[in-house]
């Protein structure tokens, strides 16, 4: 059976790349494959996860990213980028070759706390700080604005008393970030299939 060729762009410890790979290992994530996983920092761990399940991984420097990015996604036959903690924009022109076929996770509930200079801890930090009740995560598609695009799946995450931004991090990346990220791919991929037929 043909299956969405996927490539995941990392930049840290890669538990969402995890929650991809654990989701195609499940059966939840059917519809696509993982070919590629690259990495904008030598150092990041999801080398070594992507590695430890089989799967192709590189770190490629920051001089002429896109450019050789792309020439490396067109070798492999990726069809579909999902960003997974990926901590590098996108230029317009990267972003429009691939309109409707990149995918990101982003932590919070668009279009709360999003856009330029959110990312991380940040954003965690942003929604104690505003005394929200309810936080969560957002998948959406890519293009030329910062978290800008389309909305695929969200799920709310209640804030705790007492929460600092470390508990709510790890609490949105497990009640949300690592169910809606594998399921919008396979929702994702599903459609390019069709798309393709």
């Amino acid at each position: 059976m043909r299956k969405i060729k996927i490539a995941v762009l990392v930049s840290g410890g890669g538990t969402n790349l995890q929650a991809l790979i654990d989701a195609q290992a499940d059966g939840s994530l059917t519809s696509g494959e993982i070919v590629l996983v690259v990495s904008n920092r030598m150092d990041a761990y999801a080398l070594e996860r992507a590695a430890r399940a089989g799967i192709p991984a590189l770190h490629l420097e920051s001089d002429r990213f896109e450019a050789r990015l792309g020439g490396l996604l067109e070798a492999r036959g990726v069809e579909l980028i999902v960003l997974a903690g990926f901590l590098k924009i996108l230029s317009p022109v990267f972003t429009g070759r691939w309109a409707g076929r990149i995918i990101n996770v982003h932590p919070a509930l668009i279009p709360a706390f999003c856009g330029k200079g959110y990312y991380g801890l940040r954003i965690h930090e942003a929604a104690l700080a505003r005394g929200v009740k309810v936080t969560g995560a957002t998948v959406h598609f890519v293009n030329e604005i910062p978290d800008g695009g389309e909305i695929i799946l969200q799920k709310p995450v209640a804030v705790l008393p007492g929460d600092t931004p470390e508990t709510l991090q790890e609490r949105v990346m497990r009640q949300a970030e690592w169910e809606i990220l594998p399921e919008a791919a396979e929702l994702v991929s599903k459609k390019l299939l069709e798309e393709s037929r």
